[in-house]
């Protein structure tokens, strides 16, 4: 009975999860539980040389830099002047408004890594535009979710930070090996809003030509006012990484400084939004690195306790070809979205997987960005949907649940377009951390 432990540690730490128990409570009391049935009292051991491999690990240290750059940035104005120049340029297109609204989210997500500020933000702005010209409200709904959703897999991404550690993977990697992937994700959104609102135009009307039309020079101006800050700092992170100049931890160091200077660039820094960012960075780091120590401890107790041993004896036992255990590994982390948020679906099926990935011969890079576009789709996916939540707490009374929920569905079909081209094509991942880092 005991070699079947670690199936019971699954079940009894989902249990704890639909019960309502907290994520980093459910893993690590789990974890403690059947520690102490298999190990007794060593178990205390364990648990702290878990604690002091999160306490020491650098890379995680990227993780506070980047949230407070998210935080900062969410006050610093950048928002309201990338809206503003980027839909100088695409209103008189169809749907101009939500194809500026994709454009506006790539840029945002670039600069904050922090998926929850971009839609809020974004959202803040882009609904009241699109309600006064009369945009379908599905579609209203899809493009800020999907769109506010992509810091995901647009790089710098908290997500990432946390990923490369559980996987045993580089950091630097992964962020270079996102970018393909998330441009083509983002140009799935674009060519999708285009065609729809040039075959439907009701769908998201083309703003008509008024007296006030600024001309070109003004355009121009108000452009380079509102694009040139974000993108150099958007180079300071990511060039840094790429041209090796800077570890992720670095970069981020370099990112977390420059949201200072973009706050102070655009006059909204003050002494009371700084003390406000650092106590909301205090509070989102506390709960990743809660539910990370959890994660840990219980992924070492479930491996000690024979996980990987009956994982892979499962496996010979469905003899399964490699391609259709890509699939099934992927399945299970896309059902487990409908149900748990992206940290829990990561910390508890990545050590799993991961193991199972290098035995079939898969690149663990490659297969990283995979997972991350499946752990995507979960903020989108009914019924917990995170990404709709943090609609529905901006949105006006007019737009409703339903609307919200029918409005995603095209976007994740283009997620899933995503993950498909992806797989068909790995070089999509693989090619620029190759030409750039080195990478094999």
């Amino acid at each position: 009975m005991t070699e079947y432990l670690p199936l019971f540690m699954l079940a009894a730490m989902f249990v704890l999860i639909f019960l309502g128990v907290q994520v980093a409570f459910a893993l690590s009391g789990t974890a403690l539980i059947f520690g102490l049935m298999v190990f007794k009292g060593a178990i205390i051991f364990q648990l702290m040389e878990k604690i002091e491999d999160i306490a020491s690990n650098f890379v995680l240290a990227a993780v506070p830099l980047f949230v407070f750059m998210g935080t900062m940035l969410e006050r610093s104005g950048i928002a309201e002047a990338l809206f503003e120049a980027v839909h100088l340029w695409t209103r008189r297109l169809p749907g101009g408004l939500a194809l500026g609204t994709v454009i506006m989210c790539v840029i945002f997500a670039a600069s904050t890594g922090v998926i929850g500020a971009t839609e809020t933000v974004v959202g803040l702005l882009a609904v009241p535009a699109m309600l006064k010209y009369a945009y379908n409200k599905p579609l209203i709904c899809g493009t800020i979710c999907a769109g506010g959703s992509l810091g995901t897999i647009i790089p710098p991404s908290v997500v990432v930070v946390v990923l490369g550690p559980v996987a045993n993977v580089s950091v630097g990697d992964l962020l270079v090996g996102m970018i393909f992937p998330g441009l083509i994700m983002a140009g799935l959104y674009v060519v999708y809003i285009f065609v729809l609102c040039l075959i439907w135009p009701s769908a998201g009307p083309r703003i008509p030509p008024g007296p006030d039309e600024p001309p070109l020079g003004v355009r121009l101006r108000v452009t380079a006012h509102a694009m040139v800050p974000p993108l150099v700092m958007i180079f300071a992170v990511l060039g840094s990484i790429m041209l090796g100049w800077a570890a992720p931890t670095e970069a981020a160091a370099l990112g977390a400084f420059g949201a200072i200077l973009l706050t102070m660039f655009y006059r909204k820094f003050s002494l009371a939004m700084l003390a406000d960012s650092v106590l909301k960075t205090l509070r989102i780091t506390s709960m990743i690195m809660a539910i990370l120590l959890g994660g840990t401890i219980f992924t070492g107790v479930f491996f000690a306790a024979g996980g990987i041993t009956l994982t892979n004896q499962l496996v010979t036992y469905l003899d399964l070809h490699a391609w259709a255990l890509l699939f099934l590994l992927l399945g299970l982390a896309f059902l487990a979205g409908f149900v748990l948020d992206w940290i829990s679906i990561l910390l508890i099926f990545i050590p799993i997987f991961m193991p199972l990935v290098n035995g079939a011969g898969f690149n663990p890079v490659w297969f990283c960005i995979l997972f991350l576009i499946v752990i995507q789709t979960s903020y989108l996916t009914p019924p917990l949907a995170p990404a709709i939540f943090y609609l529905r707490g901006i949105a006006p009374p007019s737009i409703t649940l339903l609307d919200m929920y029918k409005g995603v569905m095209p976007f994740i079909l283009l997620q899933i377009l995503t993950l498909a081209i992806i797989m068909l094509f790995p070089q999509t991942v693989l090619w620029l951390p190759t030409k750039l880092l080195g990478f094999n």
